[in-house]
C-alpha cells in the first residue's frame, strides 16, 4: 500500500514524490542534491503545509528510530529523528521521566517536534520544547553533518529549533526529560461562567500548578459567551510509572461524504461534555493520555470534518490585549456561523525559546478548528488573521495552511533571520507562499495586496 503524504489538516495536496530516509541521507551525503528541493517528513501531525515540499521531494524519516542512549540520572535522552514521542515516554517512564514539554499528540515525531518547537500546557513553566534541546545533528545539502548545540554552531542550532525542517535533515537529538513522581495527573476541574472570570484566575492557575488549560464553549452568546471549564493538574505523587499503551481503541474507518461535526453536533456535544467534565470539580486523578493526548484515542478523527478537511487557527496576543481581543475573536467565529469543535485558551509565560523563530510569547493563545467550507471559512480566517495582528499578536505558522504573507511578516518580523539559515535545496509550500513572496517584494507591496 502506498504511504499517503499529507496534512493532518488534509486540506493541501499531499507530496508526490517522497522517499525513504536512508535514500535521502545517501543523495545529500554525496553533495548532489540536484534541482529539486526537498523537505523531511515526520509522522504528518502538521495541520498545514510546513510539511510540505514546495515542487520538490519528501524525505520520510520515520525510519530512523532508534534510541542512541539514556542516563537514567540526568534525564539525558537520544535518539534518532523518526522516534515517536510515544516511544520516549515508554522508555522514560519507568525511571521516572517523562518529557518536560508534550503537544496535544504523543504521535509525532522527535525531530518534528523540534522543527516546529512545539508547547504544551505548561509553557508557563517549562517554556518549549526547543527549551530543553542539548544537540541536534544536522545533515545538510552540502553533504556535510553539523552537530549543533548553544556553544557548537549556534546559529544554526537556533536556526534548526522552529526551523520547519528548512536547514537540512535533523538526523538525531539529545533532550534533558523532567523526573516525575508519576506519569498520572492529579487534575482539579474548575466551571467559570465567562472569559472574565477565567482571566481573573489564569495568572493564579498558572502560579499553583504545572499544567492549566482552558476549554471554551465556542458557540455559546450573549450571556454564556465565554464560558467554559479550566483543567489545572500536576504530577500525581502516588501513581504509575509504566506507560500505556498507545494504540487507539476507537476508529472513524472511512471518510465521511459530509462535515459530521456540524452545529447540532457541536451544540450537544459541548453541552455534554461541560455537564460530564464540570460535575467532577474536586481534585481527583487521571491517567497521562486522557489528560495531554485525549483524541489520540481515536484514530483518524480528523475524517470528521468532511472530505474537505479542517483549518485550525491558533492566535496569541499579548497579555494587555488578550481579555478584548480574545473576546472579539470569539465572537467572529460565531457571527460567522462557523462552529469549532475544539476551542483552547492557554497562558503563554515569559521564558524564551532559543529558536530564531517560535510561535511562544507572553501573552494568551487561543486555538480553533473549523471544517473547510471554501471561501466562507477562508474569509473569517483572514478576519481572524486581522484581529490578531491588529492586538499586536501572532498566527501560528506551524499550523498554518493559508495564511498570507502580510500576516506572517507582521507576525514574525525577524523571519529573515531564519531565510538566512536557510538550506537553499530545502523549501516547504509554506516558506514558499510566506517568506519568499516577502523576500521577492517589499513589505508595502505584501501589505497592500492582502
Amino acid at each position: 500500500m502506498r504511504a499517503s503524504y499529507g496534512s493532518f489538516g488534509r486540506v493541501t495536496p499531499p507530496a508526490q514524490r517522497a522517499m525513504q530516509a536512508d535514500e535521502a541521507i545517501a543523495l545529500l551525503k554525496s553533495g548532489q542534491a540536484g534541482a529539486d528541493t526537498i523537505l523531511p517528513y515526520g509522522n504528518g501531525r502538521s495541520y498545514g503545509d510546513s510539511c510540505q515540499p514546495q515542487d520538490g521531494v519528501l524525505a520520510d524519516i520515520r525510519s530512523l528510530k532508534r534510541m542512541i542512549g539514556f542516563d537514567t540520572e540526568s534525564g539525558l535522552f537520544t535518539a534518532e529523528a523518526g522516534m515517536l514521542l510515544s516511544d520516549i515516554i515508554a522508555h522514560a517512564a519507568p525511571h521516572g521521566f517523562f518529557p518536560p514539554v508534550v503537544p496535544g499528540t504523543q504521535f509525532v515525531t522527535l525531530g518534528g517536534a523540534i522543527a516546529n518547537d512545539v508547547h504544551g500546557k505548561n509553557h508557563h513553566r517549562r517554556g518549549t520544547f526547543g527549551c530543553h534541546v542539548e544537540q541536534i545533528e544536522l545533515l545538510k545539502s552540502d553533504g556535510k553533518t553539523y552537530s549543533c548545540s548553544k556553544t557548537s554552531n549556534a546559529r544554526l542550532f537556533q536556526a534548526t529549533i522552529g526551523g520547519m525542517g528548512l536547514t537540512g535533515i535533523i538526523l538525531s537529538a539529545s533532550i534533558r526529560l523532567m523526573r516525575v513522581p508519576s506519569l498520572d495527573v492529579a487534575e482539579t476541574v474548575t466551571p467559570f461562567s465567562g472569559l472574565g472570570e477565567y482571566f481573573d484566575r489564569a495568572e493564579a492557575a498558572d502560579d499553583a500548578n504545572e499544567y492549566a488549560v482552558a476549554w471554551i464553549d465556542q458557540l455559546a452568546g450573549g450571556k454564556r459567551a465565554g464560558r467554559g471549564l479550566l483543567l489545572t493538574g500536576n504530577h500525581a505523587e502516588n501513581g504509575s510509572l509504566q506507560a500505556g499503551q498507545s494504540g487507539r481503541r476507537l476508529s472513524v474507518p472511512f471518510q465521511p461524504p459530509i462535515n459530521v461535526l456540524n452545529r447540532p453536533f457541536l451544540t450537544a456535544f459541548n453541552a455534554a461534555y461541560r455537564w460530564k467534565r464540570g460535575r467532577n470539580q474536586g481534585p481527583h486523578t487521571t491517567g497521562y493520555q486522557g489528560f495531554f493526548f485525549p483524541l489520540d484515542g481515536v484514530a483518524d478523527w480528523n475524517r470528521l470534518y468532511g472530505p474537505k478537511g479542517l483549518f485550525q487557527h491558533q492566535s496569541v496576543v499579548p497579555f494587555e490585549a488578550a481579555r478584548e481581543a480574545v473576546a472579539v475573536l470569539l465572537h467572529a467565529a460565531r457571527k460567522a456561523g462557523q462552529g469549532s469543535f475544539l476551542t483552547v485558551l492557554k497562558r503563554f509565560g515569559t521564558l524564551r525559546s532559543p529558536a530564531m523563530l517560535s510561535f511562544p510569547r507572553p501573552g494568551y493563545t487561543l486555538t480553533l478548528d473549523f471544517p473547510n467550507r471554501g471561501q466562507r471559512t477562508l474569509a473569517l480566517l483572514k478576519e481572524l488573521d486581522a484581529i490578531t495582528v491588529a492586538a499586536g499578536g501572532a498566527v501560528n505558522p506551524y499550523k498554518d495552511a493559508r495564511m498570507s504573507a502580510a500576516t506572517f511578516g507582521a507576525s514574525f518580523p525577524d523571519w529573515q533571520r531564519l531565510e538566512s539559515m536557510r538550506d537553499p535545496a530545502f523549501l516547504s509550500s509554506f516558506w514558499a507562499r510566506t517568506a519568499m513572496r516577502l523576500k521577492s517584494h517589499d513589505w508595502s507591496a505584501a501589505k497592500a495586496a492582502e
